[in-house]
């Protein structure tokens, strides 16, 4: 009877978290839709005069609130992607781990299951990287989500603002959303400030559109600082082939950690996210390439082009080029860090827009 109590109790603790995990995203279309009567009716309808001005307020407004509806919802629901069958166990592997006492034998055997696979990142001890949650080899870059339960290809950090995890499947539109907020509350900014200071002058009657106008431009340019600082680091990121887990915990590879080791240089670290094709750069549709399982690294690109080697790699800092030596990713094994569990919230957009959790 009490062991019923459990169950049900748990369950409709998971129920209610899986509502309340909606609240910020409902926030954002809230403040969203309000803004678009704000400017659409309040501003254009109301306050501008101009039947010109109007026009075109209102064909680069819609252009560019059509961009930012789309990638919004197209990074709530793309759905992460997980690594596929042959990462997992299979049942007797399974048995045979869980009946294992002996944690070298154990590690022994993750290691012999991971020849067989295109892995090449471990653990900061050095062993295999391995999920005892979704009982699966995860692959490089991949890691698990507690917030989603499962583990997720290239995972960057789960979002509370788009209730999603953000991964390999919906990186790009998660960039791309951020880039057409910045570029939504700018407009805003701008097409509104000329009648924010008509308004504080008092060259325009205090009528109930005032409020609309005054405050538009006030939540614009408060979404507008703390998005751009939010996209500019994020493109840092994509311009050293990095996700945020990668950039707080070094990922550490069978030679050992390798802060670099996916960079490939600035043009082919974008094309990562992006894709070859740059006419889908801007347009949310999945073009980045790859199926999210491996990925090319920096000391496989040197062995096959030799010209690589000698160009100077993407350091922070001058001090770690002159201490790091080169790495070769598939050389014997060398000294290792370790590096556990990570968790990271950014509060800087929206006011908060991510919770990544390794």
């Amino acid at each position: 009877m009490r062991r019923g109590w459990k169950m049900a109790l748990s369950g409709g603790l998971r129920c209610c978290r899986r509502v309340l995990s909606w609240v910020p995203v409902l926030v954002i279309v809230l403040v969203v839709l309000w803004s678009y009567y704000a400017y659409v009716f309040e501003l254009c309808l109301v306050t501008v005069l101009s039947p010109a001005e109007k026009v075109v307020y209102l064909i680069l407004y819609h252009a560019i609130f059509v961009f930012f509806t789309w990638t919004y919802w197209k990074s709530i629901f793309t759905l992460p992607l997980q690594p596929n069958q042959k990462f997992h166990l299979s049942y007797t592997d399974k048995e045979r781990y869980e009946n294992e006492e002996r944690p070298e034998v154990q590690k022994q055997m993750l290691v012999d299951m991971a020849k067989k696979l295109p892995v090449y990142t471990r653990t900061g001890s050095g062993a295999v990287r391995f999920c005892d949650r979704c009982h699966l080899i995860k692959p490089d870059r991949c890691h698990h989500c507690s917030v989603c339960a499962m583990c997720v290809l290239k995972m960057d950090h789960h979002c509370p603002w788009v209730n999603n995890c953000i991964g390999f499947s919906n990186y790009k539109f998660f960039l791309q959303f951020l880039a057409y907020s910045v570029l939504y509350c700018l407009y805003i900014a701008t097409t509104v400030f000329s009648y924010f200071i008509k308004y504080w002058r008092g060259e325009l009657p205090s009528v109930r559109s005032k409020f609309h106008v005054l405050f538009l431009l006030f939540v614009a340019c408060m979404f507008f600082v703390s998005l751009v600082i939010l996209f500019g680091y994020h493109c840092w990121l994509v311009s050293r082939n990095k996700t945020t887990l990668e950039a707080f915990c070094t990922p550490v590879f069978t030679s050992g950690p390798e802060k670099n080791g996916f960079n490939l240089g600035f043009i082919k670290n974008i094309k990562q996210v992006f894709g070859d094709k740059k006419k889908f750069w801007l347009i949310p549709i999945g073009s980045s390439p790859g199926d999210g399982h491996s990925f090319p690294m920096r000391s496989r690109n040197e062995s096959q082009d030799p010209l690589l080697a000698n160009e100077e790699p993407w350091e922070d800092n001058e001090d770690d080029n002159r201490d790091k030596k080169n790495v070769s990713i598939l050389s014997a094994p060398g000294k290792l860090t370790s590096c556990s569990n990570i968790m990271y919230v950014h509060f800087t957009a929206l006011p908060l827009l991510s919770n990544p959790k390794l």
